[in-house]
């Protein structure tokens, strides 16, 4: 007998964001995290092959808007079954998407006032807040270790892989007539001896296995340095010469890391001559984060922050400590020339309010930009982290003359070592690894690792590719399709903020140069020649 058990690979399938797998077992249908891309598009993801209305249960391994960031978007095309996650991942969520909401909203604003000035109609945003209510009242907390049975198909326990507060990876077992199958989704794993958080938990025993490959292809540098003594370094050095410590964080994680760390340099008075420095964090969704983190329970913690939990102290707050949730409360930061830590987002400098601070200080050869997590290829942070000499901000050519440096070894994910002892960990080999979320050569190098190092029967799928979990072969087998050249232009996604604020600013002009009809010839031909000069500029 042949039983209706599968799985359809969608999102981050050669691909390092846009999470999403289905899972069929007999007449139930469930997916696996459903996450928006971010940064560089590689490949064609597939459309999910059934309606959303007809999905039963979404499972999500944490709040990371690459793993949740479509959760609306699926409400708003009809999704009515229930969202699955840890009590912390949905705390998350409730902010995360807001604010992810809120983006999609404004940029849609910004693209209907273009949209008018043409004669077209209105752009609509991805979704709106009113999806991410309905959305949010689906959501079913679970806490680490706990049986939750989905329906008489799935039962599920979600366990700790210490990447986010409330990160999971989630064991999943498929039940269909007398066919019985377990299937764990890994989601993100985190690094070893991290701040805050536990370290990833180890699971007995699975049939098959969906891995990620975000460091699949390499290791973190060196020994794991000693984060405090490190940061401390960094931020005496800047402030003795006058300068300011510019930290683009991600708003939900790496802040809080920077405020434990900074909280205890000041605790142990590791920098000099500059008592109570200020530290401002810049985002209002890190500040909201950050009431989350605090508010956890302890379970969701490692030791040493529950240790100072019961102490009386609160881990990620200090004397100098500030907040900035208005413009005007961010742009006092910088009319403020007191030396001074500034953490705000984007991680990348791709968008937000990390980019007015890059424009106010990145000239300054007296600050510092510390980077303390991975840089995407093709983002304004990547692109600093590589030596750019220049960059363009607000329409300004900015020339780099700061200090730019890292933090080595923060990063909230595993290396290529710490997948591998995860791996380990299970008492025999799965049946199947399949390896995903991660950049072509990342998850094919660790594919190949697995394959031919280490004995796995490993596969690295491409979106579309379907297998029967039943039988244990597939079902249909696709290649990757690039993202066609037309694509990789003017979108959402991969356009950024400052060429969005170019072509606004060329149009602008072509809209004061139809007004100069009738104007003296000698003024219109110094207009053509500046004009003419300014293109030649920009073909350059």
């Amino acid at each position: 007998m042949r039983y209706a058990m599968k799985i359809t690979f969608l999102g981050a399938a050669h691909e390092v964001t846009g999470s999403c797998t289905l899972i069929e077992v007999g007449d139930k249908k469930g997916i696996v995290d459903c996450g928006m891309e971010q940064g560089k598009d590689i490949f064609v993801n597939q459309k999910l092959p059934v309606d959303p209305s007809a999905i039963d249960f979404v499972l999500v391994t944490h709040a990371h808007i690459d793993h949740s960031g479509n959760l609306p978007l699926l409400y708003k095309n009809g999704f009515r079954g229930s969202v699955y996650a840890t009590s912390a991942t949905c705390s998350l969520l409730d902010i995360m998407l807001r604010d992810c909401a809120h983006i999609q909203m404004s940029d849609a604003e910004w693209k209907s006032r273009k949209a008018e000035r043409r004669g077209e109609p209105p752009v609509q945003p991805l979704y709106d807040l009113d999806d991410v209510d309905g959305l949010l009242k689906l959501l079913r907390p679970c806490e680490y270790g706990s049986m939750v049975q989905i329906n008489n198909a799935v039962t599920v326990r979600f366990t700790d892989v210490g990447h986010l507060l409330g990160s999971a990876a989630i064991e999943a077992w498929l039940h269909e007539g007398e066919c019985e199958k377990k299937i764990v989704f890994s989601g993100d794993i985190g690094n070893l001896d991290q701040p805050i958080l536990c370290d990833p938990k180890h699971i007995a025993d699975a049939d098959y296995l969906l891995i990620e490959s975000t460091y699949g292809d390499r290791n973190h540098e060196g020994d794991r340095p000693d984060y405090i003594a490190t940061l401390a370094h960094y931020i005496q050095r800047t402030l003795d010469r006058g300068g300011n410590v510019v930290i683009p964080a991600f708003a939900v994680g790496r802040t809080q890391e920077m405020l434990y760390f900074i909280r205890a340099i000041k605790e142990r008075g590791l920098v000099h001559g500059h008592d109570d420095f200020p530290v401002y964090i810049d985002s209002p969704l890190a500040i909201e984060a950050t009431g989350i983190f605090l508010q956890c329970d302890t379970t969701y913690v490692d030791e040493e922050m529950t240790a100072l939990i019961r102490a009386g102290k609160n881990p990620i707050f200090f004397p100098g400590l500030h907040t900035a949730v208005s413009q005007a409360e961010s742009k006092a930061i910088n009319e403020d020339k007191t030396p001074k830590v500034i953490i705000s987002a984007s991680g990348m400098c791709d968008a937000g309010r990390i980019r007015h601070h890059l424009k106010h200080n990145l000239w300054r050869p007296e600050c510092l930009v510390l980077f303390v997590g991975y840089q995407a290829v093709g983002t304004l942070g990547r692109a600093l982290h590589d030596g750019a000499k220049s960059v363009k901000l607000f329409g300004e050519e900015i020339n780099v003359q700061a200090e730019i440096s890292w933090l080595p070894g923060v990063s909230g994910h595993a290396d290529k070592d710490g997948l591998i002892a995860w791996l380990k960990g299970f008492s025999k080999k799965p049946d199947m690894v399949f390896v995903n979320h991660g950049d072509p050569d990342a998850c094919e190098s660790f594919t190949a690792c697995l394959k031919n190092e280490l004995g796995y029967n490993a596969f690295a799928p491409y979106s579309g590719t379907s297998f029967d979990l039943a039988e244990g072969e597939f079902i249909r087998i696709t290649e990757g399709k690039p993202v066609s050249p037309e694509k990789k232009g003017y979108t959402e996604r991969s356009s950024s903020p400052m060429y969005r604020e170019l072509v606004a600013a060329a149009e602008a002009l072509l809209a004061a140069v139809k007004k100069c009809e009738g104007r003296p010839n000698k003024l219109l031909r110094s207009y053509i020649d500046k004009i003419r000069n300014l293109s030649d500029y920009i073909k350059k």
